[in-house]
């Protein structure tokens, strides 16, 4: 079962990173389906048209995103019709939505959003949830088209609790087991090295994906109970096997969220958390305030970005700025230790950087980042040499932040 997915819109075509598409390529992979070609294409009627010529002469399965808004250019739906030669219709659902979700907002409903209630004739409407273009789905009993609108969230929940429930029914989708090794600690080509006996005994019918980003490095296990019924038994085997190798570089698996689950290690201990943040600024309170329930374990920050509020808010000695360098050891753990004692919580991360691109020393190249975690025994304190790019660099700085209290946690 082929699929091809066409993304509509031109701020794709000048640099807006296309989220949809590699979502999309994923989601449609995990349930059976694969993806043989992605076109990224401008709102253009004749482009359109030769690609769905090119996708529906490869494709069983075409799956589209974007310009069924209700500005003059979105011409998705127009285009449609054109290239089915059929006509349009007023869909009562569609319509009834819109008027629930401008009533809600305590605005009239304009004419270009009631024009989003109208929908090729030949087509089914799927429900928007989140929003006012509903989904237009094609069938000829042989091959399917979907159209969603391009917003990101409002695509997202159409595809997951419309599209592929209805692709399953028609199409009789196999059964995909796929399992996920979080690991941190580790760069991939060195944790390659490492878990290369263990890959070499993975069975044929089951596929190994190294899926690397800022910190982490993530391993998906995925086979078709198609060619085994066993195959869900088969990959937790491996991934007990993989933890006997590799236990200090797992910490989680699937979808679980390093974030949270420090902090459900807080939760389980009825433990506070407080933060001083300078490189990372806020990033790192941003996503520890990411998981629900956060409110139950985390105090506060102090963005500590200027010497001048290290000296003023958090009390740390001039004296020690000056001598050491706010990027320091030192630094590090007073900033650490005096977040805990200003917001009384019982464990507390600071962090303290170069992050680049500029700021850097021979002694403190650009990527230079201390990081300290205060608990209520010890204060401990660790340099990482992170890179040069400055986006990299917070993100990673969180992660070995957020890494490091984990391990502290565990400890206890």
């Amino acid at each position: 079962m082929n699929a091809a997915i066409i993304s509509i819109g031109n701020e794709l075509l000048s640099g807006q990173e296309n989220t949809n598409a590699s979502w999309l390529a994923q989601s449609l992979t995990t349930n059976g389906i694969n993806v043989n070609k992605i076109y990224t294409i401008s709102d253009d009627k004749n482009e359109i048209k030769r690609t769905l010529d090119d996708s529906f002469s490869e494709a069983d399965i075409l799956i589209m995103t974007g310009g069924l808004g209700p500005t003059k250019d979105d011409i998705t739906k127009s285009t449609l019709c054109q290239y089915f030669g059929c006509g349009i219709r007023i869909s009562e659902s569609a319509y009834r939505n819109i008027e629930k979700i401008f009533n809600d907002r305590g605005l009239p409903v304009t004419l270009a959003n009631k024009k989003q209630a109208e929908v090729p004739d030949i087509a089914k409407t799927i429900p928007n949830l989140q929003g006012t273009a509903p989904g237009l789905w094609f069938d000829n009993g042989i091959k399917t088209l979907v159209a969603m609108p391009g917003v990101p969230f409002e695509m997202k929940m159409m595809f997951e609790n419309f599209i592929i429930p209805q692709l399953n029914v028609k199409y009789n989708l196999p059964r995909i087991i796929s399992r996920t090794i979080l690991t941190l600690g580790i760069g991939e080509s060195f944790l390659s090295d490492l878990i290369a006996p263990w890959e070499k005994s993975i069975p044929a019918g089951i596929k190994l994906a190294y899926l690397p980003s800022p910190g982490l490095v993530k391993l998906r296990l995925t086979g078709s109970d198609e060619e085994n019924f066993q195959m869900e038994n088969i990959i937790e085997n491996l991934i007990t096997n993989l933890q006997q190798i590799i236990p200090e570089y797992i910490f989680g698996y699937d979808n679980q969220k390093l974030e949270c689950i420090v902090g459900s290690l807080l939760v389980n201990k009825n433990a506070t958390l407080s933060i001083a943040e300078s490189c990372t600024g806020g990033f790192l309170s941003h996503l520890i305030t990411s998981c629900p329930g956060s409110s139950e374990y985390y105090k506060g920050s102090v963005i500590s970005y200027a010497n001048e509020a290290k000296a003023d808010l958090l009390k740390i000695d001039k004296s020690i700025i000056e001598t050491k360098g706010a990027v320091s050891d030192e630094v590090v753990r007073a900033m650490a230790v005096n977040a805990r004692k200003l917001f009384k919580t019982d464990y507390s991360i600071a962090t303290t950087g170069v992050a680049g691109p500029g700021g850097g020393s021979t002694a403190k190249p650009v990527g230079t980042v201390w990081i300290g975690v205060a608990t209520p025994v010890n204060v401990t304190a660790r340099m990482y040499l992170l890179g040069e790019n400055r986006d990299v660099n917070i993100n990673r700085a969180s992660v070995n932040a957020l890494n490091m209290l984990r391990k502290e946690l565990l400890k206890s």
